[in-house]
């Protein structure tokens, strides 16, 4: 099989490189708007720019390389730039996937998309994939929105939903919760963490992982894949100190109300992921276990 990934600069995308790039019978090519950040760690790696809202682009690499399966991790994820910059956070979530799904249709592409928990309002969790979703943010409804023509394509294709991803990645700018945490308590600073809010926080590894088999399989449909350990980040910030030996008395307790943030965030998500367990033999790491993960790839700081 052959696989088209997008977004292999993002956290997730580097994990799918790191899983699939030496995988026996699977070819690999990573795409990315920007210049290939891996180059360095595998040197070997088939590298295409792609601007994914450039319909004629897009038709052309995929006319190009003819991959069997798209997996596609691209998109706008800082919900307050999307909530600031609605025309952006459109094109590269909404019009990237419209070309995509049109390039894959008329080829019978078999496509996974990665989606989000942020399509759900947070009124509870955690939530199957037969929620109804009613996001409350213009992140939210721009991957709703996705969703729906991923839905309405005529070829094969699999929606994965994902919560709260962390993880370690190589020469990239954005953090994530629990190396925010421990970079912070490292550094001696006390921080305020959140303890109205719910998630089942996802490892990155498992993650890609989890859309592996959604393509190795060609599965069909919408799949929840996350930890499966409903926590507030600020139970999950206790964690982490305890995890790396820092100090929990820095850690103070806040709720929402405290940050002034464009965007709302949904009150409690989380999800039931028994159906990928079943279908897929999807087995996520515990968030002890992934921290653990995360310590043992950069025990002295984040790259």
């Amino acid at each position: 099989m052959k696989i088209l990934l997008t977004g292999s600069n993002g956290l997730l995308g580097q994990k799918l490189v790191a899983l699939l790039h030496a995988r026996p019978g699977v070819e690999v090519v990573a795409t990315s708007r920007g210049a290939n950040k891996l180059a360095p760690l595998y040197p070997a790696l088939r590298f295409v720019a792609l601007d994914m809202a450039d319909a004629a682009r897009v038709q052309h690499v995929l006319a190009q390389e003819r991959p069997t399966h798209v997996i596609h991790t691209a998109a706008l994820t800082n919900v307050d730039e999307c909530e600031l910059h609605q025309e952006d956070c459109w094109r590269q979530n909404v019009t990237a996937v419209a070309n995509l799904v049109a390039a894959c249709s008329g080829a019978g592409v078999h496509l996974t998309h990665l989606s989000t928990d942020f399509v759900f309002s947070g009124a509870e969790g955690p939530l199957t994939e037969e929620a109804a979703p009613d996001p409350i943010n213009y992140y939210g409804q721009s991957k709703l929105a996705a969703e729906r023509l991923v839905q309405a394509s005529a070829g094969p294709w699999a929606i994965a939903r994902t919560v709260l991803v962390y993880g370690v990645a190589h020469a990239y700018g954005r953090t994530n919760l629990v190396l925010w945490v421990r970079d912070s308590l490292r550094a001696g600073k006390t921080i305020k963490v959140v303890d109205d809010q719910w998630r089942t926080p996802t490892l990155a590894e498992d993650l890609a992982q989890g859309c592996w088999l959604l393509a190795h399989r060609s599965a069909r449909g919408i799949y929840h894949l996350s930890g499966d350990e409903l926590l507030t980040p600020h139970a999950m910030a206790l964690r982490v100190a305890d995890c790396f030996g820092l100090d929990k008395s820095l850690i103070e307790r806040a709720d929402s109300h405290t940050f002034l943030q464009p965007a709302r965030r949904p009150a409690r998500t989380g999800f039931v992921i028994a159906k990928a367990r079943r279908d897929l033999g999807f087995c996520p790491h515990t968030f002890a276990e992934g921290i653990a993960v995360v310590g043992a790839q950069s025990p002295a700081h984040s790259d």
